[in-house]
């Protein structure tokens, strides 16, 4: 890794060696067959990785900040018996796409996205998107409505108030070393302590050898909101550190009246075990 710019999203060419390490190897044991597609955009390449049957209904997955397409390792085997699923590298995001951040407040993400969609052949699909890629997700399908037959979004941003108190809580344990590293990492997630260790591994690293956003996602406004008439699901963390979900479910609830809101107790913003009610939605008959 020496492009210059790709090591500016990174602190160091060996954390960026070792992420993408990492990353590959997750690849490469990836649980069902798989395609690996690299696109050109007008921000860069864009890595995608394709599963399941290739004449299946389309479903578009997009992660969140500081991960890659490996979070849906553990979804994948059974959407992809039903759906081809299409897991994008985000622009910006320690994957195998280009490093490219444009301006959030623009319609710079769309683009992109109108890009990999027409490259892929896809006309207009499903879309599951987590955190950063729930914000992506709902900034697509307020822009280009037509394009997205329904939403299913895990702690989605840009909807609840922004929360910094978890921050200012890394801050503090910053000096406490790789432990503190561990203990912010595992508070922001909202991870346990023995089941989560190796996504704990993973996230550490990024914590400590990828260098975020720093910009706050922009809010969508109750107008935005309201032009969303495709079925949604919104499932949530009711201790997310990084999100006020309550506002979020209070703000779905009013300007998204149809869609099925979901704030799983005693979550954080890391939500697992979604696999089968994710699915169930998607395989639901638009009524």
């Amino acid at each position: 890794m020496h492009n210059q710019d790709a090591l500016s999203i990174y602190k160091s060419d060996a954390g960026a060696n070792e992420i993408l390490r990492r990353y590959r190897e997750a690849l490469r044991t990836w649980p069902v067959p798989a395609d690996h597609i690299h696109t050109p955009t007008r921000q860069g390449e864009t890595f995608v990785v394709a599963s399941g049957p290739e004449h299946a209904p389309p479903v578009v997955l997009l992660h969140g900040s500081g991960t890659n397409t490996a979070i849906w390792r553990s979804d994948v085997t059974a959407w992809s018996r039903h759906f081809r699923v299409y897991a994008i590298d985000l622009i910006g995001e320690p994957g195998l796409s280009a490093p490219s951040r444009p301006p959030l407040a623009s319609d710079a993400y769309a683009l992109w996205l109108d890009e990999v969609l027409d490259a892929l052949g896809i006309t207009s699909t499903a879309i599951v998107g987590i955190s950063l890629g729930g914000w992506m997700a709902l900034d697509y399908a307020t822009r280009r409505p037509g394009r997205v037959t329904r939403l299913a979004l895990l702690c989605p941003g840009g909807v609840g108030r922004t929360r910094s108190a978890w921050l200012l809580k890394a801050v503090l344990l910053r000096p406490f070393g790789r432990r503190g590293m561990r203990r912010s990492a595992r508070s922001v997630a909202g991870l346990d302590r023995q089941r989560d260790e190796s996504i704990l591994d993973d996230l550490v690293l990024t914590f400590t050898q990828f260098r975020p956003r720093r910009a706050q996602l922009p809010r969508f406004s109750d107008d935005a909101l309201r032009r969303l008439t495709q079925p949604m699901l919104v499932t949530l963390g009711e201790r997310d550190a990084l999100f006020d979900s309550s506002d979020t479910a209070r703000r779905v609830r009013r300007c998204v009246p149809h869609a099925a809101v979901r704030l799983l107790p005693g979550v954080g913003h890391s939500i697992s075990g979604q696999t089968d009610s994710i699915l169930a939605f998607l395989r639901t008959p638009r009524g």
